[in-house]
């Protein structure tokens, strides 16, 4: 079940939203003002949020420039009728879509489900990046720091290749379990930490300046990148 994360200051339409969205089974959590939406964001790890420009405290531009700053996280516009400007705005910003109020529960599922396939199809169709000095060829499934290849076993490199597909985001040992060795493995879940540790020593020698494996204390592992 994907989560999603509605930032709306208005109750009755953040209300709504969450009844579109559940009926159509994603999993839904909801934020009333700018501070709420970025430690909910970093807490929720959602797969897509759907962003109210005006909110008290933080506003919606500043919460996309957060989520842009560390994550390639899909983001909804909520605009206004007639909000054009705002809406030509938020695409400049990074905002994947937007949505104009009042809506219809039909057109907001279905740009969650466009949205969320074009974002699934970047990833897949996405080759090679670089966080820095740190270089990911997906295809190949090689991974080089400095230029130089590092010496992965397999379950080690697929862990390190699904978190790089996903930066920024945090994941518990048992999503990693089922996402990357699959629902059927039958092995303890303290070998995620000892891959995760041999992963760190493997980089060690990239700069904290662009990124590291970060654990986050009873939540899970986060690939945070600084520098792309």
């Amino acid at each position: 079940m994907k989560k999603i994360l509605v930032v709306e200051d208005e109750v009755a339409i953040s209300m709504v939203l969450k009844a579109y969205l559940t009926k159509a089974n994603y999993q839904v959590e909801q934020a009333f003002n700018g501070e709420e939406a970025v430690q909910k964001f970093t807490d929720f790890n959602p797969a897509l949020v759907m962003l109210d420009i005006m909110l008290p405290g933080m506003d919606g531009w500043s919460i996309l420039k957060y989520i842009r700053d560390r994550s390639s996280c899909p983001v909804i516009m909520l605009t206004a009728l007639g909000q054009l400007k705002q809406k030509v705005e938020g695409l400049r910003q990074g905002a994947d879509d937007y949505i104009t109020k009042p809506f219809l529960a039909e057109e907001v599922v279905a740009r969650v489900e466009a949205v969320l396939r074009r974002s699934v199809q970047i990833l897949e169709d996405r080759e090679t990046t670089h966080f820095g000095s740190l270089r990911i060829d997906f295809k190949a499934h090689t991974i080089y720091l400095h230029g130089l290849e590092l010496p992965l076993i397999p379950r080690d490199l697929a862990v390190l290749l699904f978190l790089a597909r996903h930066p920024n985001q945090t994941f518990t040992r048992e999503q990693l379990i089922e996402q990357v060795w699959g629902i059927d493995y039958e092995g303890s879940d303290r070998a995620v930490d000892l891959s995760m540790k041999r992963i760190r020593k493997i980089l060690q020698n990239w700069p904290l300046s662009e990124g590291e494996l970060k654990t986050l204390r009873g939540l899970g592992y986060q690939f945070c990148v600084y520098e792309k």
